[in-house]
């Protein structure tokens, strides 16, 4: 066959786009770079330092534990004291607070927008003297460990388009999850796990009012699917079809995915599709999973003095002190990041009933978790966040 009339059968639009953009690619770096010489020779005519791009302090952070309470924990209920608003009490909410903001169809037909002060007692903690509510007795004694951010806010009014933006900086779905962006920002350090990792925790009490979340939440986007995030399970095997199939052992199985593999290659050199080497990628992941995930999930090596951390809720596979427990021994094993989401946060007129249900699944695990990456020297070098998607 003539050359041109195989690249005529095999061209795809996505090999069209794709080879197009490398000369593209290729005038704008040659633009950027031009643009750097001409600012440096500015400065130094200017007898100036050519001006730095590198940011002036070394980067401490290697991992990310990432705690997501689905739903939107109540901040005026658990870290925001406002004694100012028993004064308010039953008095309608003023139009300088709303400022003509969007209402919910939930909130749109009320008669009134009347003040309800937090029922919680509260207490300032620690040397920083920071308030928090009687609901996080745990969290009380590292206050002076914690940054509070106060200073956040975003438009949406619903959890849908809330929780996206938290996890992508975009209301509408298809942007890259941050746990992606740090994925293909840092690498791996583990090449027998992914670099992302996911887990969903389960709520202890039955009232609770669960949102939705979907796989779109630790998505890569348009960044390549290798940076996509993968979810272990509570439940039965950590990750589907991860164990081979009955009656198939390991070097047949090796056999197999070498083939798979060759075929996979000479598909990539006809099309150039790079999803053709995330596919190559992950059959070979989840061939060093089978050996890797079992050790990862199998607690049986940990002390009782662990489970004085965490709780005795965390020997319960599932539970949210278990998925502590399972982002410590990640981050341990080399996984960039942890994300763990607990749902049921969604409380409306539920709260008094509810909320103190969700901070006894949590209080205690968070504080675990940080003593113990702190006893290990992990702290040094992980970022733990807590927040939801509100409050």
């Amino acid at each position: 066959m003539h050359p041109l009339t195989e690249l005529k059968a095999n061209i795809t639009r996505r090999y069209f786009f794709q080879q197009g953009s490398h000369a593209l690619g290729g005038a704008a770096l040659a633009s950027l770079l031009g643009s750097e010489r001409q600012a440096a020779g500015a400065d130094s005519a200017a007898g100036q330092q050519p001006r730095k791009t590198l940011q002036h302090f070394a980067a401490k952070a290697k991992h990310v534990i990432y705690l997501h309470m689905v739903g939107g924990p109540s901040q005026m209920d658990l870290f925001d004291y406002k004694p100012v608003m028993q004064e308010w009490y039953d008095k309608d909410l003023p139009e300088s607070i709303r400022q003509g903001q969007r209402l919910t169809t939930m909130t749109s037909g009320q008669a009134r927008f009347p003040i309800a002060p937090s029922k919680y007692k509260f207490a300032q903690q620690g040397n920083c003297g920071m308030w928090m509510s009687e609901l996080l007795p745990w969290k009380a004694k590292m206050a002076d460990e914690l940054c509070f951010i106060r200073s956040m806010h975003t438009e949406a009014i619903n959890h849908e388009p809330a929780i996206t933006f938290m996890q992508t900086g975009f209301m509408i779905a298809g942007k890259p999850c941050i746990g992606s962006w740090i994925a293909y920002g840092l690498g791996s350090l583990n090449q027998d796990l992914p670099t992302f990792v996911v887990l969903n925790a389960t709520h202890s009490h039955p009232k609770a009012n669960v949102q939705a979340i979907s796989a779109r939440l630790w998505n890569a986007g348009f960044l390549s699917g290798q940076y996509s995030g993968v979810a272990l399970r509570s439940g039965g095997a950590p990750v589907l079809y991860i164990n081979n199939p009955e009656g198939v052992p390991a070097k047949i199985r090796r056999r197999m995915l070498d083939g798979v593999r060759e075929m996979n290659e000479i598909a990539y050199a006809k099309l150039g599709d790079p999803e053709t080497k995330v596919r190559i990628s992950q059959y070979e992941m989840a061939f060093r999973m089978q050996s890797s995930v079992p050790e990862l999930t199998d607690l049986s090596k940990e002390g009782e003095s662990t489970y004085k951390l965490y709780g005795d809720e965390a020997r319960k596979g599932g539970t949210f002190a278990n998925s502590c427990l399972m982002a410590r021994r990640l981050v341990e094993r080399g996984v960039r990041f942890v994300q763990v989401y607990h749902r049921g946060w969604d409380v409306h007129s539920s709260l008094p009933e509810v909320l103190p249900s969700q901070c006894r699944d949590v209080d205690q695990p968070c504080w675990g978790l940080i003593q113990d990456l702190k006893q290990r020297g992990m702290l040094e070098d992980t970022l733990v966040i807590w927040g939801g998607e509100f409050g």
